[in-house]
């Protein structure tokens, strides 16, 4: 994903749009990528142009946009190690279009394709590879000859960029800002007292769970439990014993009624052996 922290946002809109329409509608012999982590450096796949020494090669090449991008310039470099006047041993690549002839109406599209033009038609008077400007005026095959071995050792056909990263990338940026915009105008719309979120269940507080059998619904309440303090085998003893109670006031009741009829026929007795 983007950062895109260095440029502005109508910048990135603008942007977006060129590079949509340059991977939809590219320019002869160039094929544009994007980088993932850093939207504002542009690569871009030049191929050879027919007829020059630089033919049958693909180089590969970037912009670097600055924050104040499209006030400044971009700055230009070759990936691919390339013999041409115009181009330094590091990759810089010195034209007018991206120094003194810049203009923030220039759009990429033009920029890419006055790089290429520059493979057809260098300008040694503004050398920044020395060597190779002095070849080109003094010697042209020697020069040409240079330039095609290190377009056949250096500039051999790259991985092509992946079709329609860039329509996804664009497409990504869109919707990351549209969506920065949405929540923006949700937390301005939000006030006090809407949209609670729910209180957090109770431990304690019953639950109900919810079963399926033929078709219907039912609702089982579970009831918590309560600590008391008193442990689950004393409650079960006191139970018992409370379930016990009954029995044994009917055995005593018993007992002592026996005992009062045995009293009774004693006496009996008693009163026959006086008789």
């Amino acid at each position: 994903m983007a950062t895109n922290e260095n440029l502005p946002p109508n910048v990135i809109k603008q942007l977006a749009k060129e590079l949509k329409n340059l991977d939809e509608t590219p320019p002869e012999g160039i094929k544009v990528g994007v980088n993932d982590d850093d939207f504002s450096t542009i690569f871009a796949d030049i191929e050879g142009p027919a007829g020059t020494p630089y033919e049958n090669g693909v180089f590969r090449m970037k912009l670097v946009l600055s924050h104040d991008f499209p006030h400044s310039p971009p700055k230009g470099y070759f990936l691919t190690k390339i013999f041409h006047p115009n181009i330094a041993t590091n990759g810089e690549i010195c034209v007018n279009t991206l120094k003194k002839d810049w203009n923030p109406s220039l759009g990429l599209r033009h920029v890419l394709i006055v790089v290429r033009c520059l493979l057809i038609e260098p300008f040694p008077e503004s050398a920044l590879n020395e060597q190779a400007g002095k070849m080109l005026l003094e010697n042209y095959e020697e020069y040409a000859r240079h330039a095609r071995l290190y377009t056949g050792i250096h500039a051999k056909p790259k991985p092509k960029f992946k079709s329609g990263a860039i329509s996804e990338s664009t497409t990504a940026l869109n919707v990351d800002q549209t969506n920065t915009s949405v929540l923006n105008a949700d937390q301005k719309s939000t006030t006090p007292g809407v949209a609670l979120p729910l209180p957090c269940p109770s431990p304690l507080a019953p639950s109900t769970t919810s079963t399926r059998g033929n078709g219907k619904e039912q609702q089982a309440a579970i009831a918590p439990a309560t600590d008391t303090g008193v442990s689950g085998s004393t409650v079960a003893a006191a139970a018992a014993a409370a379930a016990a109670a009954p029995t044994t006031q009917k055995k005593e009741g018993g007992l002592a009624k026996a005992h009062a009829d045995k009293k009774k026929m004693d006496a009996r007795k008693k009163s026959l052996k006086r008789l």
